[in-house]
């Protein structure tokens, strides 16, 4: 289902001039794993290691007698996850995975009966259950099929009406690897008097995005998959227009102006999107991803994706030339880190066992193989996948 035209050699592709070898010494998992599963769970960085680690020990010595430093760090975080969004701070909030960030924007709109969401047939279950579960406040969800992760802009705009409010979609697709053009779904969005909602866990960390500039209302992402961040400690971005719309949830002590003025009941909320982080964060976590975010900020979202479309360009090229048939369309614009296939004979699970057995991570998803490769990853690794399904 997909052709692509090769360069005349696989090596100038990944051949960049950038010390990739520096990021994979960073990353544990490749001294054993052809680790390709990064748009399931992805294996931590050193740093994120060492952060975590060194919190660990910290709140064994010293229990919270050193609680300022951590706060510092967590901001710290906070500062790189805007730095990458390209927004000011005061419109990110950090939260606990994106399930928490849909849920925040899907229970604090104010809703009214007849009003509907749009979004994605095959979107991912944290993308779909929080808008179908507004049913019972008289809020329709529509469900846009799609063509192979691809959605026409004619179509959605069909799906919309006046009383859509928001519009839900993957930026790429979990099981399908399509890119959306945020800036187009945004513009045609806005255009029909709605807002647009963005689950970015898919591309966020290797893929540039300008959230101001293009448009984005609500973005939400756990920092477990592309950031190389653990799981529980993630992202959440509003446009600070929108601040006053949304009904906070979760207000607690860290909601408020006066956050350590434990004595001071009054519901003065913060003026930023960290009115929504009520209580306690999970330090550790959220220390961890801001470790990794600083190593992916030390390459740049644009050499990180230029270097992730090539691996998965030769890694499409590779699968086709043994056979398997391609599920993921690559143009150009809308490639991302995800490829999907199907090998002759099927079986995908057996195949992926044979392959984690061989030491390459894979996953299975909607009855087909997909792999995931980071920037990190290199032509050998691509070797030990091809030569793994070979053997299947």
């Amino acid at each position: 289902m997909s052709t692509i035209d090769p360069p005349t050699t696989e090596r100038p592709c990944l051949d960049d001039g950038l010390d990739w070898s520096r990021f994979r010494d960073l990353m544990p998992v490749s001294r054993r794993w052809a680790y390709l599963d990064h748009a399931a769970v992805a294996p931590l960085s050193q740093p994120a290691l060492e952060a975590m680690t060194r919190w660990a020990q910290d709140a064994t010595a010293n229990g919270d007698t050193i609680w300022a430093a951590w706060s510092a760090e967590v901001e710290r975080t906070r500062s790189l996850a805007a730095r990458m969004l390209h927004a000011p701070e005061s419109e990110v909030a950090l939260v606990l995975n994106t399930t928490a960030g849909v849920h925040l924007v899907a229970e604090g709109y104010p809703w009214r009966p007849g009003d509907n969401v749009v979004t994605l047939a095959d979107e991912f279950p944290t993308n779909q259950y929080p808008w179908l579960n507004l049913a019972d406040r008289g809020v329709q969800t529509r469900r846009l099929p799609t063509d192979a992760g691809r959605v026409d802009l004619d179509q959605l705009a069909g799906a919309m009406d006046d009383r859509t409010r928001i519009v839900s979609i993957s930026w790429v697709g979990f099981s399908s690897g399509w890119r959306h053009d945020l800036a187009a779904v945004a513009r045609l969005v806005h255009e029909r008097g709605a807002l647009l909602f963005v689950d970015a866990i898919q591309a966020l960390g290797v893929f540039e995005l300008d959230a101001e500039a293009v448009g984005v209302d609500f973005l939400a992402a756990d920092g477990h998959k592309w950031m190389l961040g653990p799981e529980g400690a993630g992202v959440f971005f509003l446009r600070r227009e929108h601040l006053a719309r949304l009904r906070p949830l979760g207000v607690g002590w860290g909601s408020v102006a006066h956050a350590h003025d434990f004595s001071r009941i009054e519901l003065t909320l913060k003026d930023t999107a960290a009115r929504y982080e009520g209580g306690s964060p999970n330090t550790p976590g959220m220390i961890a991803l801001g470790a990794s975010l600083e190593l992916l900020a030390s390459y740049g979202a644009a050499a990180l994706s230029r270097r992730v479309i090539a691996l998965t360009d030769l890694a499409c090229r590779r699968l086709e030339e043994m056979g398997a048939t391609l599920f993921t369309r690559r143009k150009e614009g809308h490639k991302s880190g995800i490829v999907v296939f199907e090998l002759p004979g099927g079986a995908p699970e057996a195949a992926a066992e044979r392959c984690r057995r061989a030491g390459v991570a894979l996953s299975c998803r909607g009855g087909r193989l997909r792999i995931s490769p980071h920037a990190y990853n290199n032509v050998e690794d691509l070797d030990r996948l091809i030569d793994a399904l070979r053997q299947t």
